[in-house]
């Protein structure tokens, strides 16, 4: 219906929408909107990013939210980020958010950090992909398909995140009905898991110092089995 119209609906905000990016409902609309965010991090963030932009509707969400702050959006596919480009342009926010295109963290220029990121990145895992409904398969795969267990674009993310995050940053990532292969991704980590309309174990937050020391610990423990 939102390609047929050209327009979506997030949290009461309007986007343009067409095939070029799947159509806006990302669940960290939830807490971004209502408040949980601000509660959760005690503080409004300065410098956002959000990766797998789309659309641009969470970047678009960020900017109203937090009027202060400058978000970067990215995206791999091009074709999303003109039409991001358009829902900038439809709620005049294009002088504080800024579209780039970049394959995750390989957007990112050396030293480039932020107090938040937010991400909604493709998760469904290989099973769940062939056996989607029509209305999804109507939608970039590209935006959809995580491999096998659905954690080939969060593997990188969370190994090589907190290089890019300032002190007391966070990640907030929705990895939908994927929490028992984020489990076994990634055992020992232990994200505060927001509340959301879906359920409780769709969006988690991480903050920096979880991501430090994961890396930290991965790092020592291939060191070791090196020697």
């Amino acid at each position: 219906a939102a390609y047929l119209t050209g327009v979506a609906w997030l949290h009461g905000v309007p986007f343009d929408a067409d095939e070029r990016a799947i159509v806006p409902r990302s669940l960290i609309a939830e807490p971004l909107a209502d408040g949980t965010l601000d509660a959760v991090l005690g503080r409004e963030p300065h410098h956002v990013l959000d990766l797998c932009t789309g659309n641009g509707s969470l970047a678009v969400l960020a900017a109203l939210a937090w009027t202060g702050c400058r978000v970067l959006g990215t995206d791999l596919s091009a074709d999303a980020l003109a039409l991001a480009q358009s829902n900038l342009a439809r709620h005049a926010l294009a002088d504080r958010v800024e579209l780039r295109r970049g394959d995750g963290l390989a957007a990112l220029r050396d030293g480039e950090c932020f107090d938040l990121v937010l991400c909604n990145p493709p998760y469904v895992n290989a099973a769940s992909m062939s056996s989607l409904p029509p209305e999804f398969r109507a939608e970039p795969a590209l935006a959809l398909a995580g491999g096998h267990d659905g954690m080939d674009f969060v593997r990188p993310l969370l190994a090589g995140l907190a290089a890019h995050l300032l002190p007391e940053a966070a990640l907030v990532l929705e990895i939908g009905h994927e929490r028992v292969h984020f489990d076994v991704a990634f055992p020992g980590l232990e994200p505060l898991w927001l509340a959301t309309s879906a359920g409780d174990d769709q969006v988690l937050l991480l903050t920096r110092e979880q991501l430090a020391a994961r890396r930290t610990t991965r790092l020592t423990t291939h060191e070791a089995r090196s020697r």
